[in-house]
């Protein structure tokens, strides 16, 4: 059995999940840990930020969408 303890860095309004980050790339784990994140809080986006580059807009985010909430849009 495995006990750990997750918590997201953001919760905004019960429908977007964020994920603050200052590395030097964004690790596939990071957005593992963002999914982890959207499933569990039953949220339909996540952004994962990572504040350690030069263009946050092009180089520093990564926009998740909740499988479930894909399929119901569609």
């Amino acid at each position: 059995m495995l006990e750990t303890i997750l918590r997201c860095d953001l919760y905004v309004a019960n429908s977007l999940v964020v994920e603050l980050k200052a590395t030097k790339k964004i690790e596939p784990i990071f957005e593992a840990q963002l999914l982890t994140y959207i499933k569990l809080l039953k949220s339909p986006k996540g952004i994962l930020i990572n504040f350690n580059c030069t263009n946050i807009f092009r180089d520093g985010q990564k926009t998740l969408v909740n499988e479930r909430y894909r399929m119901l849009s569609e």
